[in-house]
């Protein structure tokens, strides 16, 4: 029954985790930054792994999308591809742990539900490790542009997205780590079976054997006294 809790739990987990870090792809602000008026703000500039965008005070936003794939800097292209792989890894793994989960009637045996339920916590785990990763490679460029003096460019901030990466990737990882513990679980109780049908077994043997073999004692006869 604990077993059957844990694997919801981290169902649950990494799918709010899959959705997080699916929603991480159309969000705008990967990264922000704003010019200050005397009284508002003027404009704010913000931008994610599909454009670049600018957003006046009266709220109207003009937006450029990047031109070419081939033209785009190496952290993006390398952003773009580990979070479709993350949201890739966690679609197959939701699949595979509604499969291997106890409480659902597909999969087969108990110890090959446990080994689905693992596969799906190993691909978990990788998709909460890319959505990491991406979050964790564009926030560096970003804070690397920002403290260094001779960057003259723009500078930005670190936007609501990468957060929401972060957080999904958490969630993807710790429920990953719970799918993978129940195959050990599942092992630890199939051995304490083993050794109790084992026994019985021998228990049933035994007394099979007893009551199989004949009787070949000579018969007693007991003469008239002996009722007396």
């Amino acid at each position: 029954m604990a077993s059957t809790s844990a694997e919801i739990i981290a169902f649950l987990l990494t799918i709010s985790g899959w959705v997080l870090v699916s929603s991480t792809l159309p969000t705008d602000y990967w990264k922000v930054s704003t010019i200050d008026g005397t009284v508002i703000t003027t404009a704010t500039f913000w931008a994610n792994l599909w454009k670049t965008c600018v957003t006046d005070s009266t709220g109207v936003s003009n937006c450029k999308d990047f031109p070419s794939m081939l033209a785009l800097d190496g952290y993006i292209q390398a952003c773009r591809g580990l979070m479709i792989s993350a949201v890739c890894l966690g679609f197959f793994g939701a699949v595979f742990g509604l499969v291997g989960m106890k409480c659902t009637k597909v999969g087969g045996s108990d110890q090959t539900k446990a080994k689905i339920a693992c596969l799906a916590g190993l691909l978990f785990i990788l998709s909460g490790l890319c959505s990491m990763t991406s979050c964790s490679l564009y926030a560096n460029r970003i804070t690397s542009e920002f403290f260094d003096p001779s960057f003259v460019a723009q500078k930005y901030e670190l936007g609501a997205a990468l957060f929401i990466g972060w957080a999904g990737a958490s969630l993807c990882i710790i429920g990953g780590i719970i799918f993978c513990f129940s195959i050990a679980e599942n092992s630890h109780s199939a051995r304490r079976g083993y050794a109790y049908n084992g026994a019985t077994s021998v228990m049933s043997s035994r007394t099979k054997v007893h009551n199989s073999v004949p009787d070949k004692s000579p018969p007693k006869h007991f003469d008239k006294n002996a009722y007396v």
